[in-house]
């Protein structure tokens, strides 16, 4: 085995940077890298990726277009970063629709997916990918707004989402939604947030077996990262890079490599596959 064909277990190198608000954050966090080589697999797609901004998003959304998809990139500020990534997937030469706003309201939804379907026809592929977390200590801390804040963004979306965008969805389209492995092993400063991310599990489960999905060739599954380092986690958590890890492979995972999965589970390459999940959680061995 070649130099060039080993896999890279190490730390990736910072290639493809693009400035997504992540300055403060050493090392930044890499949604690309040269190791991934796109084979055309979803050129024509026409596909939506909420939470695109940054981290998991965005990698994804790249690697799509890569692809050769069209993405639609939502995320909750028409801000730099939503602009930056705009003009990356058009850079790799597909088409690109951009939307901002609040993933967790169903007229957003609603009017996103009706106005991705009228620009470019049948979805693709949808990736609900958008959430957020609020660490708190204690379960006392958790106050009704948090709440419903969490569950809004998290499950509310996957729901509204889906169900806006199965009607659109082309025969055989995918459903792809961003659990984590907190859903698995828990997390005891996370409890709403792992508690919506057991939810998206159980809804990805079901939705997978409704008979009208079936009938559709439509095909749910989801991903659980473990660890990945991405703006969300100094923000919300604190921790430093060294700090966030605590698995197996000894370090935090790179959004870039959250991304073949998403496409693997998008594509025909996964055709006899769904209802389940994908772990990349750097070695952390879970129950399904």
């Amino acid at each position: 085995m070649s130099e060039k064909d080993k896999i890279d277990t190490q730390a990736p190198k910072k290639d493809y940077l693009i400035n997504d608000d992540r300055e403060n954050l050493d090392p930044i966090p890499q949604v690309e890298s040269d190791s991934y080589k796109p084979a055309g697999k979803m050129k024509g797609f026409n596909t939506i990726v909420t939470g695109a901004d940054s981290g998991i998003g965005r990698a994804v959304a790249i690697a799509f277009a890569k692809e050769g998809a069209n993405v639609a990139v939502v995320d909750l500020e028409d801000n730099d970063d939503l602009k930056s990534v705009k003009k990356r997937i058009e850079e790799l030469g597909v088409k690109c629709l951009a939307f901002s706003g609040d993933v967790g309201e169903e007229a957003f939804a609603k009017e996103t997916i009706g106005a991705v379907h009228n620009e470019w026809g049948d979805l693709h592929t949808l990736v609900n990918n958008a959430s957020e977390q609020h660490p708190q200590e204690s379960i006392s801390d958790i106050d009704a707004a948090q709440l419903d804040r969490t569950f809004r963004s998290n499950i509310f979306s996957t729901i509204y989402w889906s169900r806006e965008a199965f009607p659109y969805l082309a025969e055989g389209g995918t459903i792809v939604n961003s659990s984590s492995v907190t859903a698995y092993k828990g997390s005891p400063g996370l409890l709403d947030y792992a508690s919506t991310k057991g939810a998206i599990i159980s809804f990805t489960r079901s939705l997978a077996q409704n008979t009208e999905v079936i009938e559709k060739k439509v095909r749910v599954n989801a991903v659980a990262p473990g660890p990945i380092w991405t703006p969300l986690i100094p923000a919300t958590i604190g921790s430093s890079y060294e700090e966030h890890g605590g698995v197996p492979l000894d370090r935090p995972g790179e959004p870039y490599e959250l991304a073949p999965a998403y496409v693997y589970l998008a594509t025909s390459d996964s055709s006899y596959v769904t209802g389940q999940t994908i772990h990349v959680n750097g070695g952390t061995v879970v129950n399904g």
